[in-house]
């Protein structure tokens, strides 16, 4: 594994390079629910998008793109809340919602993935929807400050690691790994503000 790293590192171009630190500042600096993850986070998501164009990866791209829109949207959100008394809380959405949302997403994926199969040359076009589509939910549970959004990153971020490998993008590929190791920490951090704002809550 370290021999496939150094070669990596090696072969790694400089925009990937950029996209990997930044990706790494963003999840570290979300974990501690910090507002410049979201400058990370459109650094980052720029350079995805053209890496994902050339790997063929199109609704990776798409993605991208969304992730960019909601980095100023998450800016914004977790700004405007600094503002007032008391930041944006963390919170805890019914299961409902959660199920609905899964069969939306299982529904979507079927549906643009038939069409890429059918209407490009997308490599992996189902994963690559499903991953797309379910990643632009979860990047909006983020926004808000959803704890449950760390269990679908970790679905999320799973896949991702096969299909980048896939498409010769090991290093992107190893660090969607790092991102599963993390995924606990960043669990446990959310959680334990959760569960600060409701003994507060109670105190008061």
């Amino acid at each position: 594994m370290s021999d496939l790293v150094v070669t990596q590192l090696r072969a790694l171009t400089p925009l990937e390079m950029i996209a990997v630190i930044t990706a790494v500042g963003y999840l570290v600096l979300a974990i501690r629910r910090n507002i410049w993850c979201w400058l990370f986070a459109v650094v980052s998501t720029a350079s995805y998008i053209a890496l994902c164009l050339r790997a063929k990866l199109y609704m990776e791209s798409v993605l991208n793109l969304f992730y960019l829109a909601m980095a100023f949207y998450g800016w914004y959100a977790w700004r405007t809340a600094g503002d007032r008394e008391s930041k944006l809380p963390v919170i805890r959405w019914p299961l409902l919602i959660h199920l609905r949302a899964i069969a939306a997403i299982a529904a979507g994926a079927a549906c643009l993935g038939l069409l890429l199969d059918r209407f490009s040359d997308a490599a992996f076009p189902y994963a690559d929807s499903a991953t797309a589509i379910a990643a632009i939910w979860t990047t909006f549970l983020v926004a808000r400050k959803v704890l449950e959004n760390w269990w679908y990153w970790l679905a999320i971020d799973t896949a991702s690691i096969y299909l980048y490998w896939a498409r010769d993008l090991q290093l992107t590929a190893l660090l969607f790994a790092l991102y599963v190791a993390l995924i606990p920490i960043g669990l446990v951090a959310w959680r334990r503000a959760y569960a600060e704002q409701q003994h507060g809550t109670a105190a008061a």
